[in-house]
């Protein structure tokens, strides 16, 4: 879904900035921006990694952060291991914490506002099995967000968190081509999943428009 709100930003006439811990892909999309006339930067970051957060963050203010980095392991809870648990915890709730936590200190100290997009998840509002530990790290991130927007309000800057359905990605598709995920499909009223990000039209997947400034660093 990153790849999705860099494009649609970016065809909306936003300078775009890019942040992963592997940048090649990045690399690509950036690229694929420039020939469609936008502006996409691209750096290296590991939301886990508060240094490294800090490093890449560094002597930048951005109007829109949004919050996308994320990842899962679908096992019951019994074996899920210390190693699983942390880096769904680390990754999902405790990095968006460091983004935005660093971001919204150079909105504030370059006095102006902002916007933190929090993107977390269905599974933050509801019960599913096998997915104790991702399920909590959404929890913990609509709650922050809730927080965050409370605590910066009078700092003019916005904090909100969208709560995506089932939506296709490279992260959960080997799941849904098993039996299990297959089953879950049918439980959907709609008999199938969101649309791909990535293939999908713009008016397709979750939209987000003009979060921030026009013409401005997202």
């Amino acid at each position: 879904m990153g790849e999705h709100f860099a494009e649609l930003l970016a065809g909306q006439d936003v300078d775009v900035t890019l942040a992963a811990r592997r940048v090649a892909r990045l690399s690509e999309l950036s690229a694929k921006i420039a020939a469609e006339g936008g502006q996409a930067d691209v750096i290296e970051m590991d939301v886990a990694d508060p240094e490294s957060v800090e490093a890449a963050l560094k002597g930048r203010v951005f109007d829109t952060v949004i919050n996308n980095a994320g990842t899962t392991a679908s096992l019951p809870a019994l074996e899920h291991g210390p190693a699983e648990i942390d880096a769904i915890i680390d990754t999902n709730l405790k990095g968006a914490f460091h983004v935005a936590r660093i971001a919204a200190k150079a909105m504030i100290d370059a006095g102006r506002g902002g916007c933190i997009v929090n993107v977390a998840s269905i599974l933050g509002t509801r019960v599913a099995s096998h997915v104790s530990a991702y399920a909590a790290s959404k929890e913990g991130l609509i709650q922050l967000t809730r927080s965050l927007a409370l605590e910066w309000a009078r700092n003019g800057i916005r904090v909100n968190a969208i709560c995506p359905g089932y939506i296709e990605t490279d992260l959960n598709r080997e799941f849904f081509a098993t039996d299990a995920g297959q089953a879950l499909i049918k439980r959907v009223p709609q008999r199938r999943l969101g649309h791909d990000p990535l293939a999908a039209p713009p008016d397709r997947g979750p939209t987000i428009r003009r979060p921030g400034i026009p013409g401005r660093n997202s």
